[in-house]
């Protein structure tokens, strides 16, 4: 059910992005086959810019409600969040706290080999 309301949800996210980029920025429509008005209503700028903001309309509240729905089935799924699978490290009362990341004393980072010799080991020709 999930995955049904998924991909209808995609489907009204970009029908809705392509009937929002027809609309003309003046607050018009497309105006596409205006001119004379034999067409009737439909094909008229006005026409147009209603059947699209009317098309805006019905595709945004399509679009919350799925949104919604899909709140709603994830909510009830009862995986919680990922953060609350993490277990938190034990610390008891005798034990210090872990030092500070820059201390220079961390169990977390591997141990280094040891300083290098104070004489460079150059090759020496005979």
């Amino acid at each position: 059910m999930e995955t049904v309301i998924l991909v209808i949800h995609l489907v009204v996210a970009l029908s809705l992005i392509g009937v929002v980029m027809l609309q003309r920025s003046e607050g018009g429509a497309l105006g596409i086959g205006g001119g004379g008005g034999s067409g009737g209503n439909l094909f008229t700028a006005r026409g147009v810019g209603n059947a699209l903001t009317r098309t805006t309309a019905w595709l945004a509240i399509a679009f919350f409600c799925t949104s919604i729905g899909l709140t709603v089935i994830a909510t009830h799924r009862g995986s919680g969040s990922v953060i609350d699978g993490v277990a938190a490290p034990a610390t008891t009362g005798d034990q210090p706290a872990a030092p500070a990341q820059g201390s220079g004393d961390s169990s977390v980072l591997p141990k280094l080999a040891p300083a290098a010799p104070a004489q460079p080991q150059v090759p020496v020709n005979p």
